[in-house]
């Protein structure tokens, strides 16, 4: 005990020296963590439900391996994308906070709980939708109009939208990977066209092309603050006007269609049987 106790003190002092730089997740302090959990009593049940959100937390970082101040909010944005329960989510974070508390980092937790969801979150029509970029367009707040778009017509996450950069643009599609498995995103030749025109009135001729003023990536947050934003001019309810909502209206969008063709593609294959069936079935 006496020993976790310096291990931590010494963190403690290497943070103060660095603590502009982030702070780098290394396995031995989340191996010394978990110990000095132990050693205060923690069952193992619950030294496992630890291991695995440090687990979690340390597979989503960049490849450095360090939390900044954006990190956890970022994480906790991409769990709820992933359809993590809020009570799951507010766990793994209060391990993170914990953890981070225990490496001398508290300036990198992560305040706030999730609410349960206890309501079904509202459907977003297609009409709605359209309303929306109307609105956006009449008003003049391109920026708006084109992620509204973005996120209704190619059922991106916000998570993904820094891979949205005038090469991908100028490619027509991006790669994107959901739990470990990798999906190209074609982007449709309207919406592409516009993102490149955009990019280039606003000289951005490479990389990300939606950045915060300060030139960092948007959060969930700030996203759907733009986009409320049209929702009373447009008539449509608040509570709608954000990116889960247009990629869900995205998702129907495309299972209708599916589903529509599946149809066409089992009327024409009976007309077919019956077609053969009359040639030669057993009976003439």
């Amino acid at each position: 005990m006496a020993q976790t106790k310096q291990y931590s003190h010494r963190s403690r002092q290497h943070s103060q020296r660095a603590a502009d730089t982030g702070a780098l997740m290394r396995p031995e302090e989340m191996e010394a963590f978990l110990a000095s959990c132990e050693a205060e009593g923690r069952v193992e049940g619950t030294l496992q439900w630890y291991r695995r959100g440090l687990r979690y937390l340390y597979e989503a970082l960049p490849e450095d391996k360090t939390i900044r101040r954006d990190t956890l909010e970022r994480w906790r944005e991409d769990l709820v994308e992933k359809g993590y329960a809020p009570s799951t989510i507010n766990s793994f974070l209060s391990v993170s906070n914990a953890y981070l508390d225990f490496v001398g980092h508290r300036e990198y937790q992560l305040a706030g709980q999730l609410k349960p969801e206890t309501e079904i979150q509202p459907e977003l029509t297609r009409a709605e939708y359209l309303r929306l970029l109307q609105t956006a367009r009449s008003l003049g707040r391109e920026r708006a109009y084109l992620l509204v778009k973005l996120f209704g017509s190619t059922g991106l996450t916000v998570q993904e939208l820094p891979k949205v950069t005038a090469e991908t643009a100028r490619a027509g599609r991006l790669t994107v990977t959901t739990s470990r498995v990798r999906q190209v995103i074609r982007l449709p030749e309207g919406l592409r066209r516009e993102l490149i025109e955009y990019g280039e009135r606003n000289g951005r001729l490479t990389g990300p092309l939606f950045l915060t003023k300060e030139g960092t990536p948007m959060s969930r947050t700030y996203v759907t603050a733009m986009i409320r934003q049209l929702c009373g001019p447009a008539r449509v309810a608040e509570e709608k006007g954000n990116p889960r909502c247009l990629k869900r209206l995205y998702q129907a969008t495309r299972a209708g269609i599916e589903g529509n063709i599946a149809l066409l593609v089992d009327q024409a294959v009976e007309r077919l049987l019956d077609q053969e069936q009359c040639q030669i079935g057993w009976r003439e």
